[in-house]
């Protein structure tokens, strides 16, 4: 595994201590990992979410209902 050395603001490094000290998580490296592997697993539905609608800016119109966009989007949410 990489290592590397950050900077935290006082509050962030509070939280983080927080987090561990409640066992929430075994370290903060463990919780750091967590927060990043969300955030990209939000940026994957970000993109998703922005090729569809390119996708539909530029075919002036999509065939697929808001029903099944919004089940699309939970679907691609819940893995």
């Amino acid at each position: 595994m990489a290592r590397q050395s950050i900077s935290l603001t006082q509050p962030n490094d509070e939280w983080l201590k927080n987090q561990v000290h409640n066992k929430e998580y075994s370290s903060k490296s463990e919780l750091v990992n967590d927060l990043i592997r969300q955030a990209r697993n939000q940026q994957v539905q970000i993109d998703w979410i922005k090729n569809k609608l390119e996708k539909a800016e530029k075919s002036g119109f999509t065939s697929d209902t808001k029903a099944q966009i919004l089940k699309q989007s939970k679907d691609l949410l819940n893995g």
